[in-house]
């Protein structure tokens, strides 16, 4: 599926990022936590390889970022990776479950978005949340008369 390229999987955590990898030339398992600080200039350092992170407004930053930077990116949903997830739930795990996740040719990857497209699909949230909460408030004022 991606041929020779590394596959590496990512927990997007507030602070950290954990990342896990089978390194294809020597067979080490990484595991690796990462500040955000210091995460593009990991990636910038390294060869193309296929990135698998779960699906979430953060991811949809970081992906683009390393997109630019000639990795492949693929977002996977939450609901395709938890069934990968063995024993206790943490970030090192989540990261595993991600990397074995997105190897797998069933799951099928989230689009990456543009910002526009982020903003207009947030601005379509809030405004179907005020479309819900006035049909509430006339709903109660109904129910009072």
């Amino acid at each position: 599926m991606n041929g020779s390229k590394n596959v590496v999987g990512i927990d997007i955590a507030k602070r950290v990022f954990q990342l896990h990898w089978i390194d294809r030339e020597t067979g080490e398992i990484v595991s690796l936590q990462l500040k955000r600080e210091k995460f593009l200039e990991h990636f910038a350092n390294r060869r193309a390889c296929l990135i698998g992170m779960e699906a979430c407004g953060g991811a949809q930053h970081w992906a683009r970022k390393l997109t630019v930077m000639g990795h492949q990116v693929k977002l996977l949903p939450g609901k395709a990776v938890k069934g990968f997830v063995t024993g206790n739930k943490n970030d090192r795990q989540d990261a595993r479950a991600i990397w074995t996740a997105v190897q797998q040719p069933h799951v099928k990857a989230v689009a990456i978005k543009s910002e526009e497209q982020q903003a207009m699909l947030a601005l379509h949230r809030m405004r179907s949340q005020l479309v819900k909460f006035r049909t509430a408030q006339i709903n109660g004022l109904r129910g009072l008369l």
